[in-house]
């Protein structure tokens, strides 16, 4: 009712916070007591209870706002100009286990045997690929007995009426998604689709491996080190269900100097006048950048998984200014700072310049 602390210094706070790699309440109050309210703008410290109490009434609309803001922005300033399509790639990950259920979200794991060792919550991810900036921008979570693809058909349209048409050119995403309705909804959207191809669609897969395993490559590549071999064709019959006229499928068998062999194939609606093999294997391999500079980047250095405060509210803002910090310090780092001949600085190296301008020494005020 009589509110001491801003909300902008706790929200600045939380946010540097994730950029430091400190993700617990309490290191976000310990490091601003340590290095001192000016060191990180604030004029007043608080406590971590301050912070609980703020996120449980942060309002989440508000923040993915930010998030569409921030990328509409980098587009605007032509962070993506390297690029011939921008793609948005939607995936679901694990994050914040408990030994207990404390929220409507947690959900039980089971070992091998079935036996229950815990409970952890479940997300869809959307996030910018393809451009060279892998820049993640909503989350949205699993209900109780949602499956991931409930979470994506709430996420995905809110995320592409966010950034407006023409953000974006198309959508890739795992097998999980290859189903006739997600696929008809990505194109209601005005996008192209690029999905993998599983043993969830058993008709499309052995026509393809039918018509494909006698066949030499049609196009042969270099990928960096790596020899890249390309079957295309774009006029597989679709199945009952998919209002399409052809289905193209490419399969591709990455050749690596180790010996190591990966393969796998992809459906789309794009045509080759539109996008070649080259390109769409590109397009397909994007959706890796989920996976490793999302994800792996997320949970390992900016404490995606950490629960702060075990509440629905405060969960899911730990995810959104997570995502925040992420997608601001990638484009501070690559764009901004990167502006000029020299090599951009790791990631590594920037928190490590941060943490070492907020210990340097100040001098004392005078007698």
């Amino acid at each position: 009712m009589r509110p001491v602390i801003p909300a902008r210094a706790l929200l600045w706070a939380l946010l540097a916070g994730r950029i430091l790699r400190e993700a617990s309440f309490l290191g976000v109050e310990q490091a601003v007591r340590a290095a001192g309210c000016r060191a990180f703008g604030l004029k007043k410290s608080f406590s971590n209870d301050a912070l609980s109490y703020f996120v449980e009434r942060m309002n989440p609309a508000v923040t993915r706002q930010v998030l569409l803001q921030v990328v509409r922005h980098a587009k605007r300033g032509k962070a993506f100009q390297d690029c011939r399509f921008i793609g948005l790639a939607l995936d679901g990950t694990a994050a914040g286990r408990s030994h207990e259920s404390h929220c409507p979200w947690c959900r039980p794991v089971r070992d091998a045997k079935r036996n229950l060792i815990g409970y952890h919550h479940k997300v869809v991810t959307i996030t910018v690929v393809g451009t060279g900036l892998t820049l993640p921008f909503d989350v949205e979570p699993y209900g109780p007995g949602e499956s991931e693809l409930t979470a994506a058909y709430r996420l995905l349209p809110r995320a592409v009426r966010g950034l407006g048409p023409r953000f974006a050119d198309y959508v890739v995403a795992d097998g999980e998604f290859a189903g006739a309705p997600f696929l008809h909804a990505v194109g209601a959207m005005g996008l192209h689709v690029v999905a993998r191809l599983k043993g969830n669609l058993p008709e499309l897969q052995t026509a393809v491996q039918r018509r494909f395993q006698h066949q030499p490559p049609t196009h042969v590549y270099r990928d960096g080190r790596d020899r890249v071999e390309i079957w295309d064709a774009d006029d597989f019959d679709p199945w009952d269900t998919l209002q399409w006229k052809t289905v193209r499928v490419i399969r591709y068998r990455q050749h690596k100097p180790d010996g190591t062999v990966v393969e796998a194939e992809w459906l789309t609606d794009f045509s080759p006048h539109q996008v070649s093999s080259l390109a769409l294997y590109q397009i397909a391999k994007s959706r890796w950048e989920i996976e490793n500079q999302c994800f792996n980047d997320a949970k390992n250095r900016y404490g995606f998984e950490h629960i702060c405060h075990h509440e629905e509210n405060s969960v899911l803002m730990n995810y959104l200014i997570t995502l925040l910090a992420l997608t601001i310090e990638r484009l501070y780092r690559l764009r901004y700072l990167h502006r000029g001949t020299h090599a951009p600085r790791s990631a590594e190296q920037l928190c490590r310049l941060f943490w070492t301008a907020l210990g340097r020494p100040r001098p004392c005020a005078s007698p």
